[in-house]
This record gives structure tokens, sequence and C-alpha cells, in this order.
């Protein structure tokens, strides 16, 4: 009962400054929005990376080039990303590794694919574009669709046809919405005939599919970079349940393959939709706990304005606390009336920083869709949870200094500043 007094007194009390109370809330209500952004924002990353990684399909193996480094785990991986990005080149994915893991029982089918650059002609015009050279099974296994004409042949690819499928943008950029089916382009100095125009797709990892120009891989090899490797390879699996035993396999044919003993010195990586999705989710984890920690320092801030509020509430009610004190109110008495105090400023703003962050994060959630990203609106229960237990804690930390002075007021010199 004497909580729910205080509580009473209390609420009363700050309704008396409003101005200096809002002030008071408006540190903490700052810091809980910020983490109900975070939270928010942390659960539309997550979604929006483990639906660009299913974009690809929930029952493959991708097999990538990679740098050997003789540092492990995520050092290692950063090490052959730095060596790729500054120009490295790992040539020796090849054909015979594409055909030799389809033969694997829970392999169903797998293309190879090769990405380059190439300048792109038509009529007096004239740009670098991406050039994506894809086995012709990549049609069976991606998710792209074709919206006109035709995907090229397993035989247009074997006899290194000069054909290609035009990504919707490019196929707008280069055409000007006019026909640009069975039109010819340029790549370089060979002509090209357009077969093909594909649904429109949007950007996956930083890569926008609807700018590609797709050609038989072989062509583009042999007839545009003078190359006999891939970049990376996917395969179609029967049994997605099999996948991690499937890419066990598949890496010691490849290490048979490129005559490596020390697994350490691989120079591929074979993943699974599942370490995919791990990964994302160990990156995303680790991006929300970085953020709240910079949250915490505006909490923190927040709470240090809580604390000189308490202190001076404490001093304007010394002559009150006197009072009380000398008809029978006893330390505990006094110590919970402030602490109550201080938790209730830090649940108030507790209460709106949780609605405003609520509010921009779903502007979040429209922005990024109006841009074309594919964000979910989602505001996990964690995310309550932890913005309560903060407001709590921060309320009680900062107010039990100021608590326990009120408390320990003798009250026949509190009553002489009367």
């Amino acid at each position: 009962m004497k909580v729910l007094e205080s509580v009473k007194l209390s609420l009363k009390l700050m309704l008396k400054n409003k101005m200096r109370t809002g002030l008071t809330v408006l540190g903490m209500l700052i810091g809980i929005a910020s983490i109900m952004i975070v939270f928010s924002t942390g659960e539309g990353i997550r979604s929006l990376i483990i639906g660009q990684v299913e974009s690809f399909g929930t029952n493959i193996i991708q097999t990538e080039i990679r740098v050997p480094s003789t540092k492990s785990g995520m050092d290692s991986e950063m090490d052959s990303a730095q060596a790729i990005a500054g120009g490295t080149q790992i040539t020796s994915l090849k054909e015979r590794d594409l055909e030799d893991l389809k033969k694997i029982q829970n392999v169903k089918n797998g293309y190879g694919a090769v990405l380059g650059q190439e300048t792109v002609s038509y009529l007096n015009e004239s740009k670098r574009r991406f050039v994506f050279g894809v086995s012709a099974s990549y049609i069976d296994i991606d998710s792209t669709e074709v919206e006109f004409g035709s995907f090229f042949t397993e035989e247009e690819d074997k006899s290194l046809a000069q054909v290609v499928v035009l990504g919707s943008k490019v196929a707008e950029d280069i055409f000007k919405g006019g026909e640009a089916l069975n039109k010819g382009i340029s790549l370089g100095k060979s002509k090209y005939k357009v077969i093909g125009i594909l649904e429109e797709r949007g950007a996956t990892f930083g890569l926008d599919f609807d700018q590609m120009i797709y050609l038989p891989v072989r062509t583009l090899q042999k007839k545009i970079l003078g190359t006999d490797y891939y970049m990376y390879m996917t395969h179609e699996l029967y049994d997605a349940s099999q996948a991690e035993e499937t890419a066990e396999i598949a890496r010691d044919i490849l290490r048979i393959n490129h005559n490596i003993s020390d697994p350490d010195r691989d120079d591929f990586r074979v993943t699974t939709m599942k370490e995919m999705l791990e990964t994302t989710s160990t990156i995303t984890n680790g991006i929300t706990i970085l953020l709240l920690l910079i949250v915490a320092v505006s909490l923190i801030v927040g709470g240090v304005g809580i604390l000189n509020v308490m202190y001076v509430i404490v001093s304007e009610r010394t002559p009150e606390i006197g009072l009380r004190k000398a008809v029978g109110a006893k330390f505990k008495d006094i110590m919970t009336q402030f602490l109550v105090e201080s938790v209730l400023i830090t649940l108030i703003g507790a209460f709106f920083g949780i609605i405003l962050g609520i509010f921009f994060s779903f502007l979040i959630c429209v922005g990024a869709n109006y841009f074309g990203l594919e964000w979910k609106f989602v505001v996990p229960l964690k995310s309550f949870v932890v913005s309560i237990l903060f407001a709590i804690f921060f309320g009680v930390v900062f107010g039990i200094f100021p608590a326990r002075k009120a408390g320990k007021l003798n009250p026949v010199e509190a009553l002489r500043k009367e």
C-alpha cells in the first residue's frame, strides 16, 4: 500500500512542475525510442537479407572462388574478400568441377556463372554494362522468369551462339520501350541477337539483375573474356535436408580435382543456405548489439539528467522531508518515495519513447519499400522488454543516490530550512 501511496504522491508532485518533468522525461524518451528503432531496423534488415538469400532458392549449395589464407575463421574470409576485391584471380573453378558435382546423388542440376563488363552498342549509343554469363540451366534453378521470348538453350551454349537475354531495365534503357526481341546489339565488335527479356527482379546483395545482359557462359568465356573458369557455381538439390552432407561431398570432390590436401588451403568455398542464413543472423545480431551500446550512451545522458533533477527536488522539498520524518516517517519510507518518483519518470519516458520508436520504425519501413526494398515492418517483443527493463534500471541507478540523501536528512536540520 505504501508503494501505491508513493506513486500517487509522486504523480501529484510531478504534475505541479510539468515543464521540469517534461524535460527530464525527454532524455529517457529519446533513448528508449532509439532502442525500439534499433530492434525494428535490425529485424527489417534481417528479413531483407533473408529474402534476398532465399531468392536464389532454398534447396541449393553454392560454390565460390576463395583466396587461400594462412589465417582461420572470419579473418581468413576477410583476407579472401580483400584479395579478390584487390584483383586477385582464382582460375581453378572449371567445367570439370561443375559436371563432377552434378554427379553427386543428391544433386539435381547445376550452373556455372561468370560476371564481366563490356561495351554495349545499339544504333548510335554505347555504354559499358555488366554481362552475366550463365549455363542454360540457370533459368531452371534461379527464381528469374522470362517475360518475353525465351532463354538460351544448352545447344546454344555449347555452340558459342551469339545470343543474349536482357534484364528488364537494360532492355528499357537500350530500346527506349520499343521492340527488343530479335533485334541485334553489339558487345564489343560483335553482333548478338536478343532472344528474350526477363521479368523485373530487383537488386540482390548490391547487384541489380535487371541491369544485366545474360548470355551463354561459354560464349562470354571464349569470345569476350578469353577465360575458361567460373566465378561461382550453383547446384540444385533433391533433398534440402541433406544439404550439409552434400556440401561436404562437394568439398571432397573439389579438393581432389584441385590437388588440395589441407582444407585450410581451399581455393573455393561451398556454402549451404543454412550457413548463409546463420552468417546473416550473426552479422545482424552484432550490428544490433553495437547500436544498442551506442544508444546506452544517450540513456546514460538522460539518466544523469534525472540524477540532477532528483537532487534539485530533494533540495526543494527538504522542509517537507523534515516534517514527514518528525511525524514518524522512516528512512525506508522517504527513500521509497523518491525512488518511485525516479522510476516513474523513466517509465513515462519509456512509454512515450516506445510509441515514438514504433512510429519512426514504420516510417523507415515505408521509406525502404518506396525505394524498392522488401522491408518488413516488425517490432519484436524483446524490444518492449529491453526498453522497460532499461527504464527501470536507469530509474533505480540514477534515483538511488538522491533518494538516500533524502532518507538520511536530519529532521531538525531539514525543518530549519522552512
